[in-house]
């Protein structure tokens, strides 16, 4: 059976809470629900993004008849609708690490609170939740080693966050085995690795989503910043694919409280991503210094991923970066006003 007819199988008829719904990855978890014949509810806060991305971009809008603009902390609301549901999938979170850097208390709020009040929720309705899906990052497993000396990470590697950001996330998995777990229910963690892929867009002061980050500004013939020199390698996953596996990890019986790393398990380095983007564009290179917080990274090992789940990534980088770089010259309204901006 195949991916579309196993997800189908189970999440049809079924309702699933989005947390985090207006992001790029909740945004697409809701389409695919929508599309399985499933019923989504997806929940989220608009000040990740301008509301406009979300609509025009991400395609939810507060207008939607299954989307909720609310704050993860309000316990009530989040109580309400996890009632109502057969699975939950938590992906709300301040996902930036730069932003979690510069204001750590944001992080705890986003990522530390309303993963309480979101497992609480859980918790309580055990009974009648089939599973929660808990969101985490391959941050979790630290500084990792670049192109000198890629790392492999293996979900029972030493966890050794170096952000404030992967802390939230060594946290949010432990209390989530500890409060979801304790109540009797089932549970699932997936470890993202690098998510990237359209309508992928950026925000100003962070060094995360680098293919967009490059491609955007490649598109208005800007020069490319490779920090440290670009020799930090990731693995990246296009958001398709990232989709598609957590909704697995979310209907999966042999996910039931498992980890799972979701990759490739390729390392590909920053520089790498500046030499596809340029295969596109004429747009020279500059090297910066290294951010704070930072890692080295690595790639995932995937050998639970394909046990478990029963399935690969379907988009290489080179095809993602492609797509991505096909979609932003079709929709040159995605990259940001403050980017045209600063480049006038």
């Amino acid at each position: 059976m195949n991916v579309e007819d196993r997800l189908a199988s189970r999440l049809a008829g079924a309702t699933v809470t989005v947390t985090g719904g207006f992001g790029l990855v909740g945004s697409r978890i809701v389409h695919r629900l929508r599309a399985l014949g499933a019923e989504p509810v997806a929940v989220g806060k608009l000040d990740a993004y301008e509301p406009s991305v979300c609509s025009s971009l991400f395609g939810v809008s507060p207008t939607d008849g299954d989307v909720i603009a609310g704050d993860i902390t309000d316990a009530a609301l989040i109580d309400h609708v996890v009632s109502r549901s057969d699975y939950v999938i938590h992906a709300a979170a301040l996902a930036d690490v730069a932003g979690c850097t510069r204001n750590p208390m944001a992080a705890l709020h986003d990522n530390v609170t309303g993963t309480q009040t979101v497992l609480a929720a859980a918790a309580r309705h055990a009974r009648s939740v089939k599973r929660l899906c808990f969101v985490s990052s391959a941050s979790v497993y630290g500084h990792g080693g670049g192109t000198d000396a890629p790392a492999r990470f293996a979900e029972d590697d030493p966890l050794r966050p170096v952000s404030v950001y992967a802390n939230t996330k060594v946290w949010g998995e432990h209390q989530t085995a500890l409060t979801v777990g304790e109540a009797g229910g089932s549970y699932s963690v997936v470890r993202y690795f690098s998510v990237y892929g359209q309508p992928q867009t950026i925000k100003r002061g962070s060094h995360s989503w680098v293919a967009a980050w490059m491609a955007m500004h490649a598109h208005l013939g800007l020069p490319l910043h490779l920090n440290g020199g670009g020799h930090q390698v990731r693995d990246f996953v296009h958001v398709d694919d990232i989709a598609d596996a957590t909704l697995l990890a979310t209907v999966e019986p042999g996910a039931h409280r498992a980890t799972v790393n979701v990759g490739t398990g390729r390392a590909t380095s920053i520089r790498k991503v500046s030499e596809l983007v340029r295969q596109h564009y004429d747009v020279p290179v500059i090297e910066t210094p290294m951010p704070p917080g930072d890692p080295m990274g690595g790639r995932a090992d995937t050998t639970r991923m394909r046990k478990i789940l029963d399935w690969e990534p379907a988009v290489s980088v080179e095809e993602g970066v492609r797509r991505y770089v096909a979609w932003l010259r079709d929709t040159p309204g995605a990259v940001p006003g403050w980017l045209r901006a600063e480049s006038a």
